[in-house]
């Protein structure tokens, strides 16, 4: 890799430090390229992007980026999950990470705060951004439907006695 290519993949990592909020990083020392594979297209599914960088490369970009705090965990065969919602890599790095134990999370940082690999765990459990939104559709429309039921409730009950009083003569 010659000087410009580097200089475009430092600029292009800066770049994606820039525009994500959610950084994990990850050791996958023994994963094949078809668990790699698998992570990636999980990863994707979920709206996160995972990628085996080289650890120099990575802290050259680090540098000025709200996840500079990173730069120590760029130490053997690493590699970096990230995403815009706050929670789906650190969910999707995770559940890889129980499944096979040759993924191992190292840290990360949620838009320039650091996390334990104890802190990427608890943001893991956490419902993602659109559960959250289905969930809070959800608290609004219930009461209206409610109030529907209600109000439409007494006109079926007139409805009913009337069809009695009809049936019984």
């Amino acid at each position: 890799m010659n000087r410009e290519q580097k200089k475009e993949l430092i600029a292009e990592l800066a770049g994606l430090f820039g525009s994500t909020t959610t950084v994990v990083v990850t050791h996958y020392k023994g994963l094949t390229v078809a668990e790699l594979e698998d992570l990636r297209r999980q990863m994707r599914a979920a709206g996160a992007s995972f990628r085996v960088t080289k650890n120099r490369i990575t802290r050259l970009a680090l540098a000025g980026t709200q996840f500079e705090g990173l730069a120590d965990l760029f130490v053997g065969p690493t590699a970096i999950a990230t995403s815009e919602d706050a929670v789906a890599a650190a969910k999707v790095s995770v559940e890889f990470a129980k499944k096979k134990d040759k993924l191992v999370v190292l840290g990360g940082s949620m838009e320039g705060k650091p996390l334990s690999v104890a802190d990427v765990e608890a943001l893991a459990k956490l419902p993602s951004l659109d559960e959250l939104r289905a969930r809070l559709i959800g608290m609004i429309t219930t009461p209206a439907t409610r109030v529907a039921t209600v109000a439409q409730a007494p006109a079926a009950q007139l409805a009913r006695v009337f069809n009695a009083y009809a049936t019984k003569e």
